[in-house]
């Protein structure tokens, strides 16, 4: 399970710097998706990856990692999720007036070669 997380993170990370690193204002706003995908997923993954595990601790059994999920990390997750769809949401709405404004959606405003 913690393979599959960490190369899901891995690949999440590569295509976001990659895609940030491009020219085009929308693909940085990809990339930049990406990137905060990732880092909720490793936020999650820190709060003790368990499968068929309750959150709430149960009785008779001691309060530890081992027999229960932090519930904080996913509440941190959940927070980061809403936050970032409204900066996404906000980064769009810019992009498109300075495509309305420049013609270009280029992150520096002017096309190659001119």
């Amino acid at each position: 399970m913690e393979i599959v997380i960490s190369v899901g993170i891995g690949v999440l990370v590569a295509a976001g710097v990659w895609l940030t690193l491009r020219p085009r204002t929308f693909q940085v706003l990809i990339g930049l998706s990406l990137l905060s995908y990732a880092i909720n997923l490793f936020i999650f993954s820190v709060g003790s990856l368990s499968v068929d595990r309750e959150p709430i601790v149960q009785v008779g059994l001691p309060a530890n990692l081992e027999n229960y999920t932090d519930p904080m990390p996913q509440s941190l997750v959940l927070t980061a999720i809403v936050i970032g769809f409204a900066t996404t949401a906000l980064f769009l709405v810019v992009l498109l007036a300075l495509r309305g404004l420049t013609d270009s959606d280029h992150v520096d405003g002017r096309e190659e070669g001119l």
